[in-house]
């Protein structure tokens, strides 16, 4: 083993990291963290072990040389994901009627719908990389292909019951297609599909709690709503101090630590708080996207970096609209800001990978021109 040549990699790769997207992640962290001590000082306690482990998740993900490991990885990661499911439906943890927690030796519970995010957007890097689209974008052969990686983990989550995941997931993998290229006979097709098959699916498919969320949302808001709305009113252009956001502080505003920390953001700092983190995220996608562009030769690069601003486009919309009620509720949290680990994590797994694939084609670059050199030298 050359440790020479090992310490050179992890310099190297360490050297062009993308560091502005790690400086546009933190000030959302900042915000969160800061919001959630002054709610609960044991929630942020957990908070910050959960930055710790995800620090430790961005790490690793960040020095495994994807290019060579993602053919094995990305179709393991996404059977064992889809037989979790499965596993889920026969021995689940049922809450509130929802069947979609493990329990786990020594009482700890996981939902692998929540992994099954990362597990889609690497087995569609895996595949699409090999068989990158042609110039006018999939057909409907490789579409179909493409869409049943993304339907069957999408139907096991939606029997769980568990709308709000399926509807996210569905949304961000087949958007994360459509900056990759898809024929516009298909997006045509699809659009018609839709306008047909969404009737449909609210009559028949529909629980009945999920149906009283959607004529919550078109009718009088659900008391959740309500709680929200009265939080970010009060909180008016430049917001309240602590000891006066009594929505939140006496309790009313319900879940304000996880999917509707929006609403505690906009009662402590107000309408100029909520644009600015609103601008931020606005901001990360935007650079996410563009490096989907940059790199559009690479596309283990273009599913990643894209699927990740779909990913936060998605949460972030629904989360937000969701709050103020022009979105029915659903479990949706403001990615990388409300309180909760599994999602920390699995952003920084996806993070870590796109920080990998970004400074590869760096390290590559700059083995070539040191190889070249010694040659010139030779000679």
């Amino acid at each position: 083993m050359d440790f020479k040549k090992i310490i050179d990699y992890f310099k190297q790769m360490t050297k062009n990291f993308n560091y502005i997207l790690i400086l546009q992640i933190i000030p959302i962290l900042f915000v969160s963290s800061m919001l959630i001590k002054e709610m609960n000082p044991n929630l942020f306690h957990k908070q910050m072990l959960y930055y710790v482990a995800s620090g430790i998740v961005f790490i690793i993900a960040a020095y495994i040389p994807w290019k060579y490991v993602l053919w094995l990885f990305a179709p393991f990661a996404y059977i064992v994901n889809i037989l979790l499911l499965l596993a889920v439906e026969v021995a689940g943890k049922s809450i509130l009627g929802a069947k979609r927690w493990l329990v786990l030796p020594g009482g700890f519970s996981m939902q692998p719908s929540e992994f099954m995010k990362l597990s889609v957007l690497l087995f569609l890097a895996f595949l699409i990389a090999k068989r990158p689209p042609p110039e006018k974008g999939y057909g409907f052969l490789e579409f179909i292909i493409l869409s049943m990686i993304i339907l069957i983990p999408s139907y096991l989550i939606f029997k769980e019951p568990d709308l709000g995941t399926t509807l996210l997931l569905v949304l961000a993998a087949y958007g994360t297609l459509y900056i990759v290229g898809i024929n516009w006979k298909v997006v045509t097709t699809i659009i018609v599909f839709l306008a047909f098959v969404v009737p449909f699916a609210y009559n028949f498919l529909l629980k009945p709690y999920q149906k009283k969320r959607i004529n919550d949302f078109l009718g009088k808001p659900s008391y959740q709503v309500q709680q929200a709305l009265i939080a970010i009113g009060s909180g008016g252009i430049e917001g309240k101090s602590k000891d006066e956001a009594t929505q939140t502080q006496l309790k009313f505003l319900p879940v304000s630590t996880t999917d509707f920390i929006f609403a505690y953001l906009g009662e402590r700092h107000g309408f100029k708080g909520m644009v600015i983190v609103i601008v931020l995220y606005i901001l990360l996608i935007i650079h996410l996207l563009v490096i989907s562009h940059i790199y559009s030769d690479d596309y283990r690069t273009v599913v990643i970096s894209s699927g990740l601003a779909f990913l936060f486009f998605v949460y972030m919309g629904v989360n937000i609209y969701m709050v103020i009620g022009l979105a029915p509720v659903v479990g949706a949290p403001l990615p990388m800001f409300s309180h909760g680990g599994t999602s920390f994590i699995i952003f920084a797994f996806l993070f870590g990978i796109l920080e990998n694939l970004i400074s590869f084609k760096a390290y590559k670059h700059y083995n070539s021109d040191t190889k070249i050199g010694m040659i010139n030298k030779e000679s």
